[in-house]
């Protein structure tokens, strides 16, 4: 499955199922039926998808320095992080907010 979140004011953003069920469970959406955040919305949304990445990158920067305290050697990121997976889903959102235009997904 496949979710592809569109807007007019960029290019779209498609992700793998269980990364964009991730995503849109963050931003407090039901991940199965199709959707649209709005205008007034889109504020809120970037705001959060923004403090769920900062929230994971900090607890990434907690286990390598607990790593590093107890002599081990500092844990790598499996896969892609949450950071960059919600980096072009955040521009899209910050494009179409400043254009005025909603972002609609669908699986």
């Amino acid at each position: 499955m496949l979710y592809k979140f569109k807007s007019k004011a960029g290019a779209d953003v498609i992700m793998m199922g269980p990364q964009g069920e991730q995503v849109l469970r963050l931003l407090g959406r039901d991940p199965a039926a199709p959707g649209i955040f709005t205008q007034e919305q889109l504020p809120q949304a970037i705001s959060a998808l923004e403090q769920a990445v900062a929230a994971d990158e900090d607890a990434f920067a907690q286990r390598q320095a607990d790593a590093k305290a107890a002599g081990e050697a500092a844990p790598r990121r499996e896969g892609v992080s949450l950071k960059q997976r919600a980096w072009p889903l955040v521009e899209l959102m910050r494009h179409a907010q400043k254009a005025g235009a909603d972002v609609h997904w669908g699986a």
